[in-house]
């Protein structure tokens, strides 16, 4: 089956990020949105991933206008839903929030609609039968930065039928990604499974005051040569997301840190989006020369 019409389900960082690549590769894609103000968020950063492309991959003005004539926003889900080959569930890392929406889409969408998930940390299997279609739903989940860093994981779930994995490799093809099949349900995939231990062992020194967060970065940087530190990573995955992640930690040091993290999206600190969250963007201190002298 090939995925022509895409609805991407949350214009958050990732939604918007892979309804943007999406219509880029010439995709009919639609980002639906719970109301105008979160769609013109949407807006926004999909105009910032616009100069993302034509920095980090050379993509020319035109592409981008043809990206933008393929890419279309709504709050009216039955509209959105309505003619759908795939839809992408990009929601906060809220169970609740997530069986809502699936409550929705099995009473409005087209019987032969395939639905996957990009949740970050939870199993598909824990929504599988809330979709209505649990042979058509897998997890799909994506890295930040789509367009450069450009794989695409690919999970089943138990009742997974075995032509969608194909399928959606296909479609990770067509936009561009480079396919990771995962075997075996895992939460986290494979990258966040590597990345959240990372995270969460950073915030737990800077928890137990055994040092700052810029110094816990530049340790990083130094001693592993990577362009940024788990504090600055964390700045790009975004407060709200983190928060949640943390929030839901079994680590009691982790899930205390969610309360951090609550404290800084109350004072707007919400990571890159916001301009400011443990640095200051755009011209953040472990961008500069010294940061690491």
């Amino acid at each position: 089956m090939t995925f022509n019409n895409v609805v991407v389900v949350g214009g958050g960082t990732l939604g918007s990020q892979i309804a943007f690549m999406s219509a880029f590769h010439g995709k009919n894609t639609t980002i639906w949105g719970r109301s105008d103000g979160s769609l013109d968020r949407a807006k926004a950063r999909v105009a910032r991933w616009e100069e993302a492309v034509k920095k980090d991959i050379g993509a020319t003005d035109q592409q981008v206008k043809d990206a933008e004539a393929h890419l279309h926003y709504t709050t009216d889900l039955k509209a959105a839903l309505k003619g759908a080959d795939l839809v992408v569930e990009a929601l906060s890392e809220d169970p609740d929030v997530k069986n809502d929406f699936y409550k929705k889409f099995s009473d409005l969408a087209d019987p032969d609609t395939v639905i996957v998930t990009n949740t970050s940390t939870l199993l598909p299997s824990e929504f599988a039968d809330a979709t209505g279609r649990p042979e058509k739903y897998l997890g799909y989940h994506f890295a930040n930065s789509i367009w450069k860093n450009n794989t695409a994981e690919i999970m089943s779930q138990s009742k997974t039928s075995k032509d969608l994995p194909k399928e959606m490799e296909q479609f990770s093809r067509e936009i561009g990604m480079v396919p990771i099949l995962v075997n075996k349900e895992q939460p986290g995939y494979l990258l966040n499974s590597l990345l959240v231990p990372f995270l969460s062992d950073a915030l737990v020194l800077w928890n137990n005051g055994v040092s700052d967060p810029e110094t816990i970065d530049r340790a990083w940087m130094i001693g592993t040569g990577a362009p940024l530190g788990p504090f600055a990573i964390m700045d790009s995955i975004g407060m709200k997301t983190m928060y949640d992640i943390t929030k839901m930690s079994t680590n009691p040091e982790v899930k205390k840190a969610s309360e951090k993290f609550k404290t800084m999206i109350d004072q707007g600190k919400i990571g890159r989006e916001s301009g400011k969250g443990f640095y200051t963007y755009p011209d953040p201190d472990f961008k500069k020369p010294e940061f690491l002298k």
